[in-house]
């Protein structure tokens, strides 16, 4: 039986407003408020969060005010999800130049030109790859799905802005309230070291005196991180709170106890707090490192059938003909042949990048030819993978990974193993990670487009903006998110840039603690071989601070509460689909809230080097001193909004969507 022909909500033989100044103008904007967000979450978290489900509600609460149609909304939608993509890819390698080494601080322009030049050549990568992907293959996209139905549900008045807008509020208050940039009356998490009692083991005829102890640690009292829990669901929660279980409460109490001696480093101003904290940072971390390495590769190893799938239909039925002909207004892409073009200027720029990372002629050129390569291929996958499982579930540090090692030997081979090698992999691993984390979401893009009728070239045009935007300015909250937190720090752990650091320094530069590494590997192929969930997951988990990882578990205790309201209250489909919009959409408000906090803050603190009355406002504090007990209040409120206001909400009217990556 022949499928039925596929009809776009607007129909291709349809016109009105689409590509508008006040669409793409609105579309930049949100992509640097949303990557800025996105930028500290996915350093602090570990996890970045679709910006596809909030920029289509914005989209069309902003608009409506304007009379813009619902194919303006779909490109301001479109243009404002590259910052996420963009900046997602950036924070899993432009801080490790810093970590390791390679640069003493973040730098402007070449941050600028390793997002610029990925992103660029992740749009004209999706371009060729559109049709066999997003028309004629037959694939789920589920967040595609989802994202479309709300436009869809949104165009009957109701856009759930108000959830979102008020969440925002909420968050953005707690964070100027607990953030020490800020009017910091909150104290968000404490910690408390429990001494051990002394043991005595024979060892070899001698008794040994052990003692140790365990550093305790209470959740972040942070709406962000518990919103990032309730999106990604309480299982996979757990799984990440696993990892820092291990690290924190098995691997740190085990590496303290098993070496007494370590006490005897300690100077006089040291506590037994510090030392944990120290053995976490450099010991256990590159444990979690050596884990993640061979986390990825199973993740990588899993997706096999898909990613030689997605190779092949992307490099099937290429057409270079550029022509338009009789073509509908909803099956016409940018010039193939133009786009060539420009890949090969791209390519052009790509090396001259290189040769000033590396300073070598030969290393510049091998580098640019792995690149564009690879950078094909891994959008092919990219965006094949969220055609499947959604952007969401993206596994573009595994791919991004798979460049780094490969561009890694390239440069040992060629020679150039010192800062310049360890700087032009890296630079690699940035242009890749940048373009696969665009080909992926706005693959997703395109297929929304394609359910509600939008033009393809027109979508395309509006993306190009929005990442020639976003690249332009992402690199100045990244700056200013470094200096006020410092990138590598608990405060900023930044776990796949560290990731990242690692393995380039220890590959070409020969710097890395492989005993740690070897062990956590074998941890990793413990963990596989036990059929555990996520291993990357576990070794992310390990990496993190507890309090962070905690305080995703805790978001992830709210949706199982959430969950289980539902199901004792019988509701209907309708219903949950209504109480699920409400959460994730008070969630996103959440993460955004938080983050453009901090990012204002600490944006705030680096021009009060030259203004001082900037943070004048900090002097609202008095003498008072940041109090722990105050944080204990955003526990119960968030429990209240996620699992008893959304199910409140939902027996009234509301969006039709089905939650994010379902």
């Amino acid at each position: 039986m022949d499928k039925k022909p596929f009809v776009p909500f607007v129909p291709a033989s349809q016109t009105m407003a689409e590509l508008t100044f006040k669409a793409v103008f609105l579309g930049a904007i949100m992509a640097v408020a949303l990557g800025a967000a996105n930028a500290y979450v996915g350093m602090r978290a570990g996890l970045t969060i679709a910006a596809t489900f909030p920029a289509a509600v914005v989209a069309m609460a902003v608009l409506r005010g304007f009379r813009g149609t619902i194919l303006e909304e779909n490109i301001a939608r479109t243009t404002a999800s590259v910052g996420e993509a963009l900046v997602a890819g950036a924070i899993f390698t432009i801080p490790a130049f810093v970590i390791s080494g390679a640069w003493d601080e973040l730098r402007y322009l070449e941050s600028t030109a390793i997002m610029l030049i990925g992103g660029v050549l992740g749009v004209l990568f999706v371009v060729v790859l559109r049709r066999t992907l997003v028309v004629e293959a037959d694939l789920p996209f589920p967040e595609s799905v989802a994202a479309a139905e709300i436009v869809k549900a949104g165009q009957g008045g109701q856009t759930g802005a108000k959830y979102l807008f008020a969440a925002m509020g909420f968050a953005a208050l707690w964070e100027l309230l607990k953030n020490s940039a800020g009017i910091q009356f909150v104290q968000d998490s404490t910690r408390r070291f429990v001494a051990f009692g002394e043991s005595s083991v024979e060892i070899l005829g001698e008794r040994i005196q052990y003692a140790g102890g365990m550093l305790v640690t209470s959740p972040h009292a942070s709406p962000m991180l518990m919103g990032v829990g309730y999106i990604v669901g309480t299982r996979i929660a757990a799984v990440l709170f696993t990892g820092a279980v291990m690290g924190w409460l098995l691997l740190v109490p085990l590496a303290l106890f098993l070496n007494p001696g370590l006490s005897a480093v300690m100077g006089p101003d040291d506590t037994m707090r510090d030392l944990a904290e120290q053995i976490w940072l450099n010991q256990i971390r590159p444990l979690a490192v050596g884990a993640m390495i061979v986390a990825a590769f199973y993740t990588l190893y899993n997706l096999r059938t898909s990613l030689v799938e997605g190779i092949g239909k992307a490099l099937k039925h290429i057409n270079l003909s550029g022509g338009t002909g009789d073509m509908e207004r909803t099956e016409i892409d940018l010039d193939l042949k133009k786009i060539f073009v420009a890949i090969g200027f791209a390519s052009v720029a790509t090396f001259f990048l290189y040769l000033h990372f590396a300073q070598a002629l030969g290393g510049a050129l091998v580098l640019t030819i792995a690149m564009v390569i690879l950078g094909f291929l891994f959008a092919a996958v990219a965006g094949y993978l969220v055609a499947l499982i959604g952007s969401s579930n993206n596994p573009i540090s595994g791919l991004t990974l798979t460049a780094l090692l490969i561009s890694a030997l390239l440069m040992v081979l060629l020679g150039v193993t010192d800062v310049r090698g360890v700087a032009g992999v890296l630079g690699v691993a940035g242009v890749v990670c940048c373009a696969a984390g665009i080909a992926g979401d706005m693959m997703q893009d395109l297929k929304v487009g394609h359910i509600l009728g939008g033009t393809p070239w027109k979508m395309q045009v509006g993306e190009i903006i929005g990442v020639i935007f976003a690249a332009f300015v992402l690199a100045l909250p990244l700056m200013a998110l470094h200096k006020a937190y410092v990138i590598g720090s608990a405060q900023l752990p930044a776990p796949q840039a560290g990731l990242m650091a690692l393995m380039a320094n220890g590959i070409v530069a020969g710097d890395m603690a492989w005993p740690l590494v070897i062990v956590g590997m074998f941890f990793a192929l413990g963990l596989i071989l036990i059929r555990a969930p996520a291993p990357m997951l576990i070794a992310v988990g390990m990496y993190l601070p507890f309090e962070s990882t905690a305080a995703i578990f805790v978001g992830g205790v709210i949706r199982w509460v959430f969950d289980t309201r539902l199901k004792r209250m019988k509701a209907t489909g309708e219903e949950k689909q209504r109480a699920e919009n409400v959460g994730i959409l008070m969630s996103s408000g959440f993460i955004a809230g938080e983050s453009l906090m901090a990012v204002l803050l600490a944006l705030l603190f680096i021009g009060a080097e030259r203004v001082p009355s900037l943070i004048a406002f900090q002097g609202l504090t008095g003498d008072a001193a940041p109090n722990f007990y105050l944080s204990l209040i955003a526990y119960p409120i968030m429990l209240y909004l996620l699992a008893w206001f959304t199910i409140k909400k939902m027996r009234e009217g509301g969006l039709m969507a089905a939650k994010v990556g379902e």
